[in-house]
């Protein structure tokens, strides 16, 4: 009896054991449950505001084939309301895009025909959505007309654009012009360039086999990647101002040459500066200056200071852009110092990201989103939307924006950038001259903003192969910024 006894007081503490179990695996499949909904709810979000446009305006989304048969593609304007892309119809019906402007935009705006790029693509199903009254739309469609699409007004300003075309003249290269306190991009200029008017099968056979190597398809403002040189010394000097809270005591003896472990580094035009502290060594960009803060800096925290900087990453922008290129790390070897502190060695930088950091320092440290399209208009110029200025990122502080502004309004004032000197408006600005061979030819590179004290707009120039930046750069950024001045 007592066996039996015991065995059923078993039987009846298992009961409840059981039930824990099963309530355990309830809550555990609910909290899966919970954990994938979030998931999906995240990714359809991720979905809608990112990947959406990418999937909609891919060239094998063949549903912008069908809408093209329905809607006449709506045009492209510039701030100032000059026609930069539309699409005519003949007799036939047959449908033609033309670019008034010919080259003049065409990095920007892109192309139509052999696959879209630059806002063609990036608008292309904006441009083929039609917001007129919808009786007429129907009517339209019943007499088996197409209904216009709606118009994309940009924040390209045609006469900056003309500007910076000109201050580029027969070099290869890029200018981009931004607005800092919004992030609108009031011009984008790559050279060498094409027509995309009549690009016939020919045409295109020439661009593409690019035999002269020209690479005229490519937009150097945003996919070339090229050595920062002296304009790099901004954020070398930034990190040298982090690591250094007694910065303006800093001292060096240049005299135009100095070895930095086994690294030899001169000043170019071999340039003997004397006795510099920082802000000196920034307006005369005093490379073995350079080198020598760049042998006391800690890589790790350079190299973090870079990646906040957007360096090794995507940009976000409408439209091919490539990335910028900083290596070093606490892993690199002691010799990589020097160069990289002068933005030589193994960094390379897109014109626009360029851009994008001189105008963070105009903006008091704040980064804001580029953008190029200012709304979109139907048919009857009525408003469908409009861009919202939104900030990117903080990369400073305001203390240090204006740190780095007294020092770059130096560079034009009694520095390498003196041309830009005795203009109605006060200009600040960083020259470089960026070795990329071993011959030692360079590009010139200048990038600054206007007015020094209340910025409307910043610059970022470079010229390939021009030598310079004082001599070359700074006077074709002085055209952009005349121009826009003009009238201002």
């Amino acid at each position: 009896m007592k066996k039996n006894l015991s065995q059923k007081g078993e039987n009846k503490a298992s009961v409840p054991q059981k039930k824990n179990s099963g309530n355990r695996e309830i809550v555990v499949l609910t909290y899966l449950m919970t954990i994938l909904l979030l998931s999906l709810a995240v990714y359809f979000g991720y979905y809608l505001t990112v990947r959406s446009s990418l999937v909609i305006n891919s060239t094998y989304n063949k549903r912008s084939e069908l809408l093209e048969n329905k809607i006449l593609r709506g045009s492209i304007y510039s701030s100032d309301g000059e026609v930069l892309a539309r699409t005519v119809s003949d007799e036939m019906g047959t449908s033609k895009r033309e670019y008034p402007f010919g080259s003049l935009f065409v990095h920007v705006l892109g192309r139509y025909t052999h696959g879209k790029t630059g806002l063609e693509l990036s608008e292309n199903f904006n441009m083929l959505r039609s917001n007129i009254n919808p009786v007429v739309k129907i009517a339209n469609e019943l007499q088996g007309k197409k209904n216009p699409g709606d118009n994309i007004f940009t924040t390209l300003d045609t006469r900056l654009q003309k500007a910076a075309a000109e201050a580029l003249g027969s070099y290869r290269g890029a200018v981009v012009a931004m607005e800092p306190d919004t992030g609108k991009i009031l011009a984008m200029v790559s050279k060498p360039d094409y027509d995309p008017d009549g690009l016939d099968a020919e045409t295109w056979d020439l661009l593409t086999a690019d035999e002269q190597g020209e690479a005229r398809l490519l937009n150097r403002a945003t996919q070339g990647v090229y050595p920062p040189g002296s304009t790099f010394k901004i954020l070398t000097a930034l990190e040298y101002m982090r690591e250094h809270k007694n910065y303006k005591k800093y001292q060096y003896d240049c005299t135009g040459n100095d070895v930095f472990g086994e690294v030899k580094i001169k000043c170019y035009g071999d340039s003997s500066h004397g006795l510099v502290d920082l802000k000196t060594s920034f307006l005369k960009s005093c490379n073995t200056s350079f080198a020598n803060i760049g042998m006391t800096l800690d890589k790790g925290k350079f190299r973090e200071l870079c990646d906040s900087f957007l360096f090794n990453t995507e940009l976000l922008l409408p439209f091919s852009c490539s990335q910028s290129s900083f290596v070093l790390d606490k892993a690199s070897k002691e010799e990589e110092l020097p160069q990289t502190a002068i933005g030589q060695g193994k960094t390379g930088i897109t014109p626009m990201h360029n851009a994008m950091i001189t105008a963070a320092i105009a903006n008091g440290g704040i980064l804001m989103k580029p953008y190029f399209v200012d709304r979109r208009e139907n048919a009857y110029g009525e408003t469908i939307s409009k861009t919202v200025p939104s900030e990117y990122a903080t990369l400073m502080t305001k203390k240090e924006a204006l740190q780095l502004t007294d020092y770059m309004k130096a560079v034009v004032e009694s520095g390498t950038a003196s041309s830009l000197k005795g203009t109605d408006y006060q200009a600040a600005g960083k020259t470089g001259s960026a070795e990329f061979d071993s011959s030692g030819k360079t590009h010139a590179w200048f990038v600054g903003f206007a007015p020094a004290d209340n910025p409307e707009i910043a610059v970022s120039v470079i010229l390939e192969e021009a030598g310079s930046g004082g001599t070359y750069a700074v006077p074709a950024a002085k055209k952009v910024l005349d121009e826009y001045f003009k009238n201002n």
